[in-house]
């Protein structure tokens, strides 16, 4: 019987895992790159409490997936055995990589809880391994298709207002997605992006996003990772932050972290915008939040663009611009200086409380006497007048752009 998971499984990948199975006497399941199965044999008595509820479920489980993922298996090259976890109703498996020109595709796996398979049939796998990818690999989007997917995308969410439009009419007759009412976009960053192993876990996990809700979601890679598109009649944002943080965490152990964050990967969320026509906005702003996730940890590995606040519009700013040499002067001095990370405190302390003496002193636990006696430093050292409002503008946005660029000014 066959299981459908990321991608739909033919019907000579279902042959070939039944006649494995039968040459074996073992049950046999392909998996895709993230751990949901796509085709399972029938089973010879060897299943686990994972195996049933996969089959019943579609699904092995979120704790199930990591465990996986974290013994490597998205690297392997070769047959490796995932050991059990009793605590997840899990037996010891032997995982083989489905790999088609180096790409990972899939994983095929066989209980083996005693560990008596032999290194022939052991072999045997893998051969089979090897002809079952090509199988998959068949069946993948072709790589012309994918760059056309990537170019409309691209041009859907471009600049061009005339391209943008042209775009929607192709997407929606295309039947690639559904002119709804409203759409969100959602935006990974990796570092390395470019590499094709980044490059490959960043497509999975989108890939895998996106067929989850077939002529509601769109994905493809963009500039440092990738970009999915979600439209509905009214989309749930917790729905889409969940969607987020999922594709983060598998992105992440895909390529060897423990989460999404110790592998770097993080997202940004736009604003849910009216209809196909303002995704360009929304994808304006999940760049901008991605970029605030990288640079400001605070955020966490996915930020909002509503959590972002006052960094937005410089987050919008191109890379080359938004750097060391924009932080001015007077905040230049003042971050250099000996005694730096107190008035710097008492600084942000009192811009973020409008100016207000009383409420800075409370939040900094200071007698006023001790805080009018810092405001007379800071105004020393940067030259400038703490209650002039232009002035006050110039040193909140230098230190917003030192926070965004980790500087006190030095290139």
């Amino acid at each position: 019987m066959a299981e459908t998971g990321g991608r739909r499984a033919g019907a000579d990948l279902q042959a070939v895992v039944d006649e494995l199975a039968d040459e074996l006497g073992r049950s046999v399941v392909v998996n895709d790159p993230v751990v949901r199965m796509l085709v399972t044999s029938r089973h010879f008595g060897d299943e686990d409490e994972v195996r049933v509820r996969a089959v019943l479920q579609r699904d092995a489980g979120a704790d199930v997936a990591r465990h996986v993922l974290d013994q490597g298996v998205a690297r392997w090259s070769r047959a490796g055995v995932v050991p059990e976890r009793p605590d997840l109703g899990l037996r010891a498996r032997l995982c083989v990589p489905m790999r088609h020109r180096g790409e990972l595709l899939g994983l095929l796996m066989v209980i083996d809880a005693d560990g008596s398979l032999t290194d022939p049939q052991i072999r045997r796998l893998e051969e089979v391994a090897a002809a079952a990818a090509a199988l998959l690999a068949r069946d993948e989007e072709s790589e012309e298709d994918r760059a056309e997917r990537a170019r409309l995308l691209g041009r859907l969410l471009g600049d061009d207002v005339v391209a943008r439009g042209a775009a929607a009419a192709a997407a929606v007759s295309g039947g690639l997605v559904a002119d709804a009412e409203q759409a969100v976009v959602t935006v990974l960053h990796a570092p390395g992006s470019a590499r094709p192993e980044v490059a490959t876990a960043l497509r999975v996990v989108l890939d895998s996003a996106a067929h989850r809700h077939p002529h509601r979601s769109l994905a493809a890679p963009v500039p440092g990772g990738g970009a999915l598109l979600q439209v509905g009649a009214q989309l749930d944002p917790a729905e889409v932050r969940g969607t987020a943080e999922r594709m983060v965490a598998a992105a992440g152990r895909l390529l060897g972290g423990a989460d999404g964050a110790g592998a770097g990967v993080v997202a940004g969320i736009g604003e849910i915008v009216p209809g196909l026509r303002s995704a360009f906005r929304s994808a304006r702003q999940a760049r901008a939040a991605a970029r605030g996730a990288r640079a400001l940890p605070r955020l966490g590995p996915v930020a909002q663009w509503d959590a972002v606040g006052p960094y937005g519009f410089l987050l919008q700013l191109p890379d080359d611009v938004l750097g060391p040499a924009l932080i001015p002067e007077p905040v230049v001095r003042l971050l250099r200086h000996r005694s730096a990370p107190r008035l710097v405190a008492t600084t942000r302390a009192f811009l973020d409380h409008g100016g207000s003496m009383p409420r800075t002193a409370e939040a900094l636990h200071l007698h006023r006497t001790s805080l009018y006696y810092r405001l007379e430093r800071i105004a020393e050292i940067t030259g400038l007048d703490l209650q002039d409002g232009g002035d006050r503008l110039l040193l909140h946005t230098g230190l917003l752009v030192a926070d965004l660029t980790g500087s006190d000014g030095e290139d």
